[in-house]
């Protein structure tokens, strides 16, 4: 029987170094798409997957994210007092949505390393990796689609999309044997390889179900570039012990974490919002950008 997966890691104590000087006192994981941090919609993706437990890696300057996800007692009892019950139900919606706990990453030396810091909080048990500047918006949570595949061959599966010419240098790229439509058989898997040697143009973006053997790898995994430990190196080093699948998922990958990315996922989301998209077509037509 294959063993459910019920916990999700949250890397989050990168430096947001793309977003200064907006991140240097507030993490670059509560920056607000529209009018919620990112951080919230990839645990909400997490929670309509099935996950019970998210387990987020934070690091110096982001206590915020913690008292995000914490009951504000203050601040129901303002809006109680007020009759805001509808945003009072918001508020409590966000600390009620997922069992949440924090582990410390001391210092950012790497996604790898990232992940292993929620070793001891994992188990012996698979767990979903997410990141929280990769917003998927797709009709089937992105994880969810990854969760069926994993279901049927008990084995990691890795999120993946197609990236077209020189920008698939950005990312970890899969060599990959399609077995069905959208799923693969990985073959092999290099990290920000140059465009000339790149194995194909899948690449992996924020979504791993990985298996509790990829911590063994991680400790054994020599830094990279820049000092880092890299996942996709312990991850290369795990696919020569058991296989690896990815998952080709339906929906639309904003990369929010990227400045141009950040302002196409606002304007995308906006226009999904029917309070808001009436007004925001209509200023958008204004600007007339053809004509400048």
């Amino acid at each position: 029987m294959v063993q459910k997966i019920r916990k999700a890691v949250f890397p989050a104590a990168g430096l947001g170094t793309r977003f200064l000087p907006a991140t240097k006192a507030s993490p670059k994981e509560m920056l607000p798409l529209v009018d919620k941090p990112l951080i919230q919609y990839v645990v909400e993706e997490a929670v309509a997957s099935g996950i019970e437990s998210v387990i987020i890696v934070t690091g110096r300057g982001k206590s915020a994210i913690e008292d995000h996800f914490d009951v504000s007692f203050e601040l129901e009892h303002l809006l109680r007092e007020r009759g805001k019950d509808e945003m009072l139900k918001e508020v409590r919606a966000v600390s009620e949505m997922a069992r949440i706990s924090y582990v410390r990453q001391p210092e950012a030396l790497g996604l790898g390393h990232a992940i292993l810091q929620a070793r001891d909080l994992v188990g012996r048990e698979p767990f979903a990796v997410m990141l929280s500047d990769d917003i998927v918006d797709a009709e089937t949570p992105a994880l969810k689609q990854m969760l069926d595949v994993y279901e049927k061959y008990d084995a990691p599966v890795l999120g993946t999309m197609q990236v077209e010419g020189e920008a698939i240098s950005r990312f970890g790229v899969i060599d990959a044997e399609e077995i069905s439509d959208g799923v693969f058989r990985i073959r092999d898997m290099v990290e920000k390889p140059p465009f000339a040697e790149a194995p194909s143009n899948l690449a992996i973006i924020g979504r791993y179900i990985l298996t509790p053997d990829i911590f063994d790898e991680i400790e054994r995994t020599r830094p990279g570039s820049g000092g880092e430990i890299q996942i996709t190196d312990a991850m290369r080093a795990l696919l020569k012990k058991r296989p690896f699948y990815a998952v080709r998922f339906q929906g639309t990958r904003h990369d929010a974490g990227d400045k141009l990315g950040f302002l196409i996922a606002t304007v995308e989301f906006a226009l999904k919002r029917p309070e808001l998209a009436p007004e925001f077509v209509k200023y958008l037509r204004s600007l007339k950008l053809g004509q400048q």
